[in-house]
């Protein structure tokens, strides 16, 4: 036993059936997660859900084999032994912690779940100097880097050109609606609306300090605001677009940064100093939002510059000659 971490075991310490019963469980867990994530894509992503379910089904085979080689040599009662039970066995990421992610990621987490299986009984194989055992711990590398020859075969059955084309261009799709679009209005309301109350209170005051708070205020206050209401106005069930939570967050954190950019400059006490500067980092959020708009919106870049600086700088004229008035 460790010191310290008396409920867990050292893998050198563990006996041949003991490494046998934790390759058993292993596999059984991993089967269990491939089918959570195929029943997680099979609505939008079916060609990726058939290939997790072909990996499960692997799985299973590989746990039935290493369930015989257990009966054969130590009989029908498995001890219970799980990753968790094991000091610096290789863990799992509970599901519910993968449930949102987007395809790519779910992707890479199956890959790297095949890798680290394999990397561990190798490093595992290497490090005993029982025959037996070591024989054994390479047997379960071999099987875990078959599991990554299969992984490819099944994508190249299930996902051809066009099935992965399709479902990159519905997670590109998702991507844009759930994170994009909230954050996009919540940077464009940010970066905007602002933009009067903050330069009619630096031009009515000329006081530094104030302006920064009122601009503050301003920008908490719309962010709070923002993402209360894309959160509270569409739970994405019909419209498809999302967890409202994750659009709130992407609503109110871009609002108040939008705000918060020409906000800062009214830290530096000397006036004109901090309202060029104030001046330049606005165009540079229009300038930023016109390429957003461009880049994933498809919107023609000059047309949303135009769009885009035009009504800043109506806004901006109208705080400016408010605040002088």
């Amino acid at each position: 036993m460790i010191p310290g971490l008396s409920n867990r075991r050292r893998f050198s310490d563990l006996t041949e059936q003991e490494i046998l019963a934790l390759a058993i469980s292993s596999e059984e867990d991993d089967a269990r997660i491939y089918r959570s994530y195929a029943e997680r894509l099979r609505a939008e992503f079916p060609a990726s859900a058939a290939i997790f379910d072909g990996m499960a089904e692997e799985e299973d085979q590989h746990r039935q084999r290493l369930i015989d080689l257990h009966r054969t040599r130590f009989g029908d009662v498995i001890p219970l032994i799980r990753r968790e039970h094991v000091a610096g066995h290789y863990a799992r990421k509970p599901v519910w912690l993968t449930a949102n992610l987007p395809l790519d990621t779910i992707r890479g987490e199956a890959a790297a779940m095949e890798q680290e299986a394999h990397r561990f009984y190798t490093r595992a194989a290497q490090s005993t100097t029982d025959a037996a055992t070591r024989k054994l711990l390479g047997d379960l590398a071999a099987a875990e880097a078959g599991h990554e020859r299969r992984a490819g075969e099944l994508t190249d059955t299930h996902l051809t050109e066009d099935a992965r084309s399709d479902e990159d261009r519905s997670a590109r799709r998702q991507f844009i609606l759930t994170w994009v679009q909230p954050g996009l209005a919540g940077l464009m309301d940010g970066s905007v609306s602002t933009l009067a109350p903050i330069f009619a209170t630096a031009f009515a005051t000329q006081d530094t300090w104030t302006t920064f708070l009122v601009g503050t205020a301003a920008s908490v206050g719309a962010g709070i605001s923002m993402g209360f209401t894309e959160a509270a106005h569409d739970d994405g069930v019909l419209s498809g677009r999302g967890s409202p939570w994750k659009r709130g967050l992407a609503s109110g954190v871009m609002t108040t940064l939008g705000g918060m950019g020409h906000a800062l400059p009214y830290l530096i006490p000397d006036f004109w100093t901090a309202t060029t500067i104030a001046v330049v980092v606005v165009f540079i959020e229009l300038w930023a939002i016109a390429w957003i708009q461009n880049r994933f919106m498809e919107t023609p870049f000059l047309r949303a510059a135009l769009q885009v600086v035009l009504g800043g700088a109506l806004v901006f004229a109208a705080g400016a000659l408010i605040g002088g008035g």
